[in-house]
């Protein structure tokens, strides 16, 4: 009996041309600064799906991209020209938690309106019938969370840049018992002026605190973030010595 193979083809319509439409329908209603902050998020939200999202596919997606990926001239496709909308929301964590906050340089204006601008796009989507409502509330929720947390985050991470600036501690005068290298540390417990950081080495986990941050700093992190940062113990005490950046949960 002859087996026939259904091969996956392109979306249609496809990522790319969903958020052309999407755009063009905000150019009614937007005054030009806030249109150009969208299209900035969606231009880093297209980059981000070309750049990531294939590690996701299912083997079949991945022959589908590999197969015009790779191809030459006109028949070179990118992620966002080849598959559809719903791609877009199993990567709205990764984009808002990681890249917004790993990749790029932008204050915390933009940031919050990375969240806002995808909430809004998560909106549109499912108003065109393109999300299902299961993902509509999903997408929603995380570009909302994204728009509270992500410039309290980037506030953060300023803030501790300057603190670790003002302690004055360098990682290459500790002793190696002293000195945690660069990684991320999941926030244990937050207090007035301090923290404690989980750390995690091997199957061993143990807390190690209290830290002293500013005040504003404990105010702005919560429980369960991760900083992304070095830890050195001076007298006793650990402070943060290194400091990169501030993800929220």
């Amino acid at each position: 009996m002859l087996k026939i193979v259904k091969l996956t083809r392109p979306a249609d319509p496809s990522i790319s041309r969903v958020l052309e439409e999407f755009l063009e329908d905000q150019r009614t209603r937007l005054v030009p600064r806030t249109l150009a902050t969208y299209e900035a998020v969606l231009d880093l939200l297209q980059s981000h799906l070309n750049g990531y999202a294939y590690e996701r596919l299912s083997k079949a997606e991945a022959a589908l991209f590999d197969r015009h990926f790779n191809a030459r001239g006109e028949e070179h496709r990118e992620f966002c020209q080849l598959f559809g909308p719903d791609k877009i929301v199993e990567q709205l964590g990764s984009f808002l938690g990681y890249f917004m906050i790993r990749k790029v340089m932008a204050g915390e204006d933009f940031k919050r309106a990375a969240g806002t601008v995808t909430k809004k796009l998560s909106k549109w989507l499912a108003v065109k019938g393109y999300l299902s409502e299961e993902d509509t509330r999903e997408a929603v929720d995380i570009g909302a969370t994204a728009a509270r947390d992500l410039p309290r985050a980037e506030r953060a991470a300023q803030l501790l840049r300057k603190a670790v600036d003002r302690v004055g501690i360098d990682p290459t005068e500790l002793a190696e018992g002293d000195y945690l290298e660069l990684d991320h540390f999941t926030i244990g417990r937050v207090e007035p002026g301090k923290l404690w950081l989980e750390i995690q080495r091997g199957r061993k986990r143990r807390s190690c605190g209290p830290i002293a941050v500013p005040a504003p700093v404990a105010k702005l992190l919560r429980e369960g973030w991760d900083l992304s940062c070095s830890l050195g113990r001076v007298r006793g005490v650990w402070h943060i010595v290194e400091m990169a950046n501030v993800y929220p949960a």
